[in-house]
């Protein structure tokens, strides 16, 4: 008999043979758990499942509901936009998970054509995230996005100087893109972005959407093999 199904029995036992107090009852259950700690933490175990599933069924709905903000959003740039499997990534250039999680990624973009990858552009590590997410959203970066998101990937230390290099090594003016990245349309976004996130209970990065599923953090494995589902699911119609 499980610990915890065994203090349930005990328990009930002292309520049906025992008409002592509350603190007496008490006492005894309190007696028992001190004897037998494993019982706390078969509960603990018990309430972290339950409360996994909770978040896993609350966020395959809110991903239903967000569907089209998630995937179809004409202000998001994508990889593979022919595919007919989506993955979206919410990132932050100042992300160290984000970076581990890159190399991956942009393998999946470059041997997978059937995988749309939708770039959300999720910035939480403060100024220098805020600015770099908003020029990577300007019509002067959209066309060197593939390039500038593995180059800043790859940048251990991103600071102005840094995203300045990048920039002009892809042939765009620093000024000129900050300049563009001030535009209210592109701030919005970044706002509407942030209030998806909460939504689905995204508060850090990375995170990846596919199908039904939201996979926090850089859990590669979780995500190719969530890829691979999605393609299966296409195959069999």
């Amino acid at each position: 008999m499980p610990v915890l199904a065994a203090l349930c029995a005990s328990t009930l036992a002292l309520a049906a043979c025992d008409r002592t107090g509350d603190g007496a009852f008490g006492e005894k259950v309190r007696a028992y758990l001190l004897e037998h700690p494993e019982v706390i933490e078969e509960a603990v175990q018990k309430l972290g499942e339950k409360r996994e599933i909770e978040a896993a069924q609350a966020a395959t709905s809110a991903i239903e509901t967000h569907r089209a903000a998630l995937e179809q959003d004409p202000r998001d740039f994508v990889a593979n936009p022919n595919g007919t499997v989506t993955v979206t990534e919410f990132f932050d250039y100042r992300c160290g998970y984000c970076k581990i999680a890159a190399t991956e990624m942009s393998s999946i973009i470059e041997e997978n054509p059937d995988v749309r990858v939708v770039f959300k552009e999720f910035p939480i590590f403060g100024e220098q995230s805020d600015e770099t997410a908003a020029i990577m959203l300007t019509d002067l970066a959209k066309p060197k996005t593939l390039e500038l998101h593995e180059r800043l990937m790859a940048e251990k230390s991103l600071d102005d100087a840094a995203l300045d290099r990048h920039l002009r090594a892809v042939g765009i003016d620093p000024a000129a893109a900050r300049k563009a990245a001030q535009a209210p349309a592109i701030q919005q976004q970044l706002v509407d972005t942030h209030e998806l996130a909460a939504s689905l209970g995204i508060n850090g990065t990375p995170a990846f959407v596919i199908g039904d599923r939201l996979i926090s953090g850089a859990d590669m494995e979780a995500v190719k093999a969530a890829i691979t589902s999605a393609q299966a699911e296409k195959i069999a119609g």
